[in-house]
């Protein structure tokens, strides 16, 4: 520590010239400070009492090492508790000055120093210093007596030398600035003595030169003069009346030279403390005796009571041991003949455990990051207690369960540290209590609460509430739609909890996926581009990236499948019977010796929906005849209902509805055109009753297509008998070739015969006939029909598969040779161009 003196010069100075020998004075006391601190070793500074706000007191920032002007950078000031600040700190030229007029004798009343200590603490280096200044007296205060006049009754028979105490001056400066002397005006008959202590304190005595007669005269008046040794001196004065009464030879005398009791601070008004006694041997009036206070301060009179006549000494107010201590007191006992006794009473107060500790939170270091590291400061507490002794001793403390401890500094002050890292995601805010506890019996206690804000890092990455996603999305749905939502959670806050949302770039179908889905980046709301076809996509795969805007950013991602539902928005597709493109009309063949039950042709179609979407179903919607066939539910097979007689008509017209399972549910219709009859001339002889004459041009397409129909008749008319033929040994043979397995069983004989612009007979049951002149061979071609798009197998194909079949006429060959037959005959006429 260093030893300041600077101030004393500087203030020598600046004094003003009235102040004369005072400031030769104040050096003189800084000089001897000075060196009672280079016994110390601690910052001293000293000041004189009244100084004026602002004064000078000492250059802090040269003691701190620090610069002038860096006080308000390292964030230093005077952290000490007290009622009044004393002190304050000049931030520009770096030194400590007056706060306001300091009076010694309130501040310290009359003791021999008058010590201030202050602490200063630096914020950023976490340091306190502590400062002890001295208040030096001045002579500001003249010597006062407690009343301005008095009166002394003498009796008449007092005899020379005796003596009487006069009332003394009380001066509150210390030194040479207290009462030094007292001076009497002159007279004949008195003089002045004056008596000093072992204390050192000095008491006038009025001492009687000469006899009195009352007669001659019978009051003598008085001053007496009270003078202190200060410059410049100051003296008050005390006007006496001296009364002589006749004889009464005999003083009141006190049982004790001193009383002393001793009482607790907490004993309530109005308690008898204790009582003094004095006795006059006079009889009568002159024996009578009242007691009074001659010698109490200002302060200690209203605080008790003496009754006058008892001689009873009781509280007035509650006693407090930290305002005082001891009370010392002087009690005259005065007879009718104005003889006095005197005695000296000293109160003693014992300190009571009355006050609680005070924590004063001095500084304080919030918010906090929770990346902090262990052992830094928080705050600085200050600890006090009034009371003295175990009364005053403190214990200051925190609960185990925080992340923080308490830590002894100077003096009274303990600085409260962290001993771990914090989390702000787990306790973001804590209300720290701290106990202090005296030593007291019984102890009292005091809490303080701190409240202390954790500041937040960017430590937690953005979490989903689930590993992955699966949203479902029907087929069909509008355009910027919402679809889906994620949310992601981030514990951290304010812009480290602020979460962006988007989709990781992929492509789906040769196309980016951005062209599909898009996400809100605020709110993670996912919506739909386009509009799906659950035909095309089924699903699609989004990877969704939430990333926060923390300083560095951190981001996480989750996995979200989004299923494409279907909806029933295709109705059935007829695959066969195929629509005619040109205005032609199948013809399915039935014999009229089928057996109910017989198969005439089959429906084929096929929904591109899914699930019960694409269930088809297939009902007989109209027939010509009714109940001659029916249609499988399931299959969409014709089948006949009963055996066709000779009165059902030769053309059957059936309108078949193909009907899916969705909700609404879709159909789609086809017109079968089903011909009775056992040969083809009885078909071709009724296709011309089908032709309506009202067309002019297709009354012409009928006779061309009659002719050809002749001639092709003609020609092949041995063919056709010799067919004829083996069709019926077949027929009778059937049952050969169902176990060879090379038959073709449940096959429909249908034939399509073109009427009115049919170009093409349906390709599944199709067949060709060739016939060639030389090799006396036919052959019958059957095509391998077109099952494209159809829900028939490949292997239901490769049972109907293309066959060639060469059948030979002449009889020479051998009819067991392995040659099929089928009873169906194709003849396709083609319209003229």
């Amino acid at each position: 520590m260093k030893i300041l003196s600077g101030f004393h010069n500087e203030r020598a100075m600046a004094a003003p010239n009235s102040y004369g020998g005072r400031c030769e004075l104040v050096l003189l006391c800084a000089l001897l400070g000075m060196l009672w601190e280079m016994g110390t070793g601690q910052i001293h500074y000293s000041v004189p009492e009244e100084s004026d706000k602002g004064s000078f007191v000492g250059n802090i920032s040269k003691d701190l090492g620090l610069e002038s002007q860096e006080l308000a950078k390292h964030g230093v000031r005077i952290v000490s508790r007290g009622r009044t600040q004393l002190f304050a700190l000049n931030q520009r030229g770096g030194s400590l000055v007056t706060a306001g007029r300091i009076d010694r004798e309130e501040l310290c009343a009359q003791s021999t120093r008058c010590l201030v200590n202050i602490n200063i603490l630096i914020e950023d280096r976490g340091k306190l210093f502590g400062i002890e200044i001295e208040i030096t007296d001045i002579n500001d205060n003249n010597p006062k007596f407690q009343a301005e006049n008095m009166e002394i009754k003498i009796n008449e028979m007092a005899v020379p030398g005796t003596r009487y105490p006069l009332p003394e001056a009380v001066d509150p400066d210390v030194g040479l600035n207290s009462l030094q002397s007292y001076q009497l005006s002159p007279n004949h008959h008195f003089s002045l003595d004056v008596q000093t202590g072992e204390d050192g304190t000095i008491s006038p005595e009025l001492v009687l030169e000469h006899g009195l007669d009352r007669e001659e005269e019978a009051a003598h008046n008085l001053v007496l003069i009270a003078s202190d040794g200060g410059e410049p001196r100051r003296s008050s004065s005390v006007h006496i009346k001296v009364t002589v009464l006749d004889v009464n030879d005999n003083a009141p005398v006190f049982a004790q030279p001193i009383y002393r009791v001793t009482v607790p601070e907490n004993v309530p008004p109005g308690t008898l403390l204790l009582t003094v006694r004095a006795s006059d041997l006079d009889e009568g009036a002159n024996g009578e005796v009242a007691y009074k206070f001659w010698k109490i301060s200002e302060k200690q009179s209203p605080l008790f009571h003496l009754n006058e006549n008892t001689g009873e000494i009781s509280t007035a107010k509650t006693l407090d041991y930290e305002e005082c201590a001891l009370y010392e007191m002087e009690i005259h006992a005065e007879d009718v003949g104005a003889l006095m006794g005197k005695t000296k009473v000293l109160i003693s107060v014992e300190d009571r455990n009355d006050n609680r500790p005070e924590v004063t939170v001095t500084s304080l270091f919030s918010p906090v990051l929770e990346n902090t590291l262990p052992g830094t400061v928080i705050a600085f507490l200050n600890v006090h207690d009034r009371d003295s002794g175990e009364n005053g001793q403190v214990v200051c403390y925190i609960h185990d369960n925080l992340p923080f401890q308490l830590e002894k500094s100077i003096d009274n002050y303990y600085k409260l540290v962290t001993w771990k890292y914090l989390d702000r995601e787990k306790i973001s805010m804590y209300n720290i209590t701290v106990m202090a506890s005296d030593l007291g019996t019984p102890p009292l206690s005091t809490e303080t609460h701190i409240i202390l804000q954790v500041a937040d890092t960017n430590d937690n990455t953005p979490a989903f509430s689930h590993a992955s996603y699966s949203a479902y999305i029907s087929e069909n749905n509008p355009r910027g739609a919402s679809i889906f939502s994620v949310t992601a959670h981030d514990p951290d806050s304010g812009k480290n909890a602020q979460i962006t949302y988007s989709l990781m770039e992929d492509t789906t179908m040769g196309a980016p996926l951005s062209s599909y889905i898009s996400i809100n980046s605020d709110t993670g709301v996912l919506y739909a581009l386009c509009s799906f076809d659950y035909e095309q996509i089924r699903d699609l795969q989004l990877l969704v990236i939430a990333r926060d805007n923390g300083e560095p950013p951190l981001s996480s991602n989750v996995s979200v499948s989004l299923f494409i539902l279907d909806q029933n928005d295709n109705m059935p597709e007829i695959l066969y019977p195929s629509l005619p493109t040109d205005g032609s009309t199948g013809v399915e063949l039935a014999p009229r010796s089928a057996e109910p039950g017989y198969l005439v042709t089959k429906v084929v179609a096929v929904d591109r929906d899914s699930g019960q979407n694409a269930w088809l179903s297939y009902r007989l919607l109209k027939a010509s005849e009714p109940g001659l066939f029916v249609v499988g539910l399931h299959t969409g097979e014709v089948h006949t209902a009963r055996a066709l007689l000779d009165r059902d008509a030769l053309k059957q017209s059936l309108v078949i509805a193909v009907q899916d399972h969705g909700q609404p549910s879709l159909s789609a219709t086809v017109t079968l055109t089903v011909a009775v009859a056992d040969s083809i001339p009885d078909v071709l002889a009724d296709l011309g009753n089908t032709k309506n004459p009202t067309n002019s041009d297709d009354s012409d397409l009928t006779l061309y297509l009659v002719v050809a129909v002749a001639i092709v008749s003609c020609v092949f008319l041995a063919f056709v008998i010799v067919l004829l033929v083996l069709r019926l040994w077949r027929w009778h043979k059937s049952s050969l070739l169902q176990p060879s397995g090379r038959g073709l069983v449940s096959l429909p004989a249908s034939s399509f015969v073109g009427v009115e612009g049919v170009q093409a007979f349906l390709q599944t049951y199709s067949h060709e006939v060739s016939l060639t002149a030389d090799s006396g061979k036919s052959h019958l071609i059957f095509p391998q029909p077109n099952y494209a798009d159809t829900l028939i197998s490949q292997e239901s194909c490769e049972k109907n598969s293309s066959l060639l079949t060469s059948i030979d006429f002449h009889e020479s060959k051998d009819e067991a040779a392995s040659v099929q037959y089928f009873p169906l005959w194709i003849i396709t006429l083609k319209k003229k161009q």
